[in-house]
């Protein structure tokens, strides 16, 4: 599919005043409303939700009412051997108990006496119960439980998977409006290069300035045009990988245009609509996601532990119907008339079963110490994260007013230049010591930024 361009979803732009003529801005904030609405990495987290909405309806099936029936026959040389039919309506119940309907209608000239019935058919009323395997728990009971545990999981699972997207798409950003402030940085000095060769130049025609003076300025124009092209190159490859976060509805990718840049006051822009979020966090373990997930993890195998210890005690089944004739007067049924089953069954030596839930055991304990492990990972992160964000908001402080002296440092050195009190050397010198400090500020700024975006995507307050 062809790609779109930005410039089509002016809506989602706003107006750059202190920026280019004919530049639009990206604000961080309507960027990231975009990946939340239309990336398709953050669509896909939705269906982990309804992929557990389904196994939970899946699990629900096994108690659903069922209705059966049975036909069988056997005619030869014109006699009818037997003639056997029987219909049931069976609803199963969430303890183990089974309530059931049946009507039965047999004849023939070989029919086993015992299903010999009445000419208008038997039928039957009763209750069947597995003691051991549905009363405690059975695995339709344990299938329902892991089901509904998996579905609250999938919706911590989701936030999860959204938050990595965002956060990807924060730090893709943050390296963007980096890119575009080198750029920026190296197109001045650029211009005041191509400025000092110029009067450079014409001060050696009029005699004022030495030859040499003319091939040290020649020099300091290729050095800031090498400058300059690796920061156009590392900008187009930023707004390249930037773009790979940009959709439209119906999964319509969007490229960056040279005529969109970033918000040159990003970091006050993020803190603004990050601030509050990073003070809620100070509590953030308790509610961390991944902990989250792994403590459903931690209660989804007790249940199969517990599935599988009951599995040790014998296989103990009751069955009690009434029968009757005319189920029209059910007030007079005889009790004298039933069907009764009892089935008990037990392996000797238990040794698959045993062996199960020993397994079962391991893999509770296995999910119980990467839990522990990961609260402290995720405890000892947060306090990293807060620490470095404290840290970099006091360097940024003191980088930019490194930054401003080194500027007025700068221009002095510039004015003094055209006034002939200093030399090209002095100037290039100030000025590499400037855009050292200043790409120490911007580097910073993003460092501050990334570690936000981290610990907003520890806790999923995207």
């Amino acid at each position: 599919m062809k790609k779109l361009t930005i410039i089509f979803i002016l809506l989602f732009l706003t107006s750059a005043g202190a920026q280019e003529k004919d530049t639009l801005q990206l604000n961080f904030e309507e960027y990231l409303a975009m990946v939340k609405k239309y990336h398709p990495l953050v669509k896909q987290a939705d269906l982990v939700v309804d992929e557990g909405a389904f196994k939970l309806l899946k699990a629900r099936g096994a108690f659903d009412p069922k209705i059966q029936g049975e036909l069988s026959e056997k005619n030869y040389k014109s006699t009818e051997y037997y003639n056997l039919f029987n219909a049931a309506f069976k609803i199963p119940t969430y303890y183990g108990l089974e309530l059931s309907a049946k009507y039965e209608e047999n004849s023939g000239k070989y029919l086993n006496p015992q299903n010999t019935v009445p000419d208008e058919g038997l039928y039957a009323a009763g209750i069947s119960l597995d003691v051991t395997n549905g009363l405690f728990l059975s695995e339709r009971m344990a299938t329902l439980r892991q089901a509904k545990i998996y579905r609250e999981q999938s919706a911590v699972k989701r936030d999860i998977q959204a938050a990595e997207v965002l956060y990807e798409a924060s730090v893709t950003y943050f390296e963007w409006f980096a890119a575009f402030q080198e750029l920026l940085l190296y197109r001045d000095f650029m211009e005041n290069a191509e400025f000092r060769f110029r009067s450079v130049k014409t001060e050696f025609r009029a005699g004022d300035k030495p030859a040499v003076d003319t091939l040290e300025a020649s020099v300091a124009i290729q050095n800031r045009q090498i400058q300059l092209q690796q920061a156009e190159l590392e900008y187009l490859k930023a707004s390249l990988k930037l773009s790979n976060f940009l959709w439209a509805e119906n999964d319509v990718p969007l490229e960056i245009t040279e005529m969109v840049v970033p918000n040159q006051e990003l970091f006050e822009e993020v803190n603004a609509l990050w601030l509050p979020k990073e003070l809620e966090t100070t509590a953030a373990e308790a509610v961390n996601p991944k902990i989250q997930y792994l403590s459903y993890d931690v209660d989804r195998l007790q249940v199969e532990k517990r599935l599988r210890a009951n599995k040790l005690l014998p296989d103990l089944e009751l069955a009690y119907n009434f029968l009757t004739n005319q189920p029209e007067e059910w007030q007079q049924l005889n009790t004298d008339d039933y069907k009764l089953g009892l089935k008990l069954s037990v392996p000797l030596f238990l040794r698959k079963e045993r062996g199960d839930l020993q397994l079962a055991k391991l893999e509770l304990e296995n999910s119980r110490y990467e839990l522990v492990n990961a609260k402290q990972e995720i405890n000892n992160k947060l306090k990293s994260l807060q620490n470095e964000i404290v840290s970099y908001r006091q360097q940024r402080q003191n980088i930019a007013s490194l930054v401003t002296d080194y500027a007025t440092l700068t221009s002095a050195e510039q004015r003094k230049f055209e006034l002939g009190d200093s030399s090209l050397f002095l100037v290039n010198n100030r000025e590499n010591s400037f855009i050292s400090a200043r790409m120490k500020e911007i580097g910073i700024i993003v460092k501050s930024l990334k570690s936000q975006a981290e610990l907003l995507k520890l806790t999923t307050r995207f």
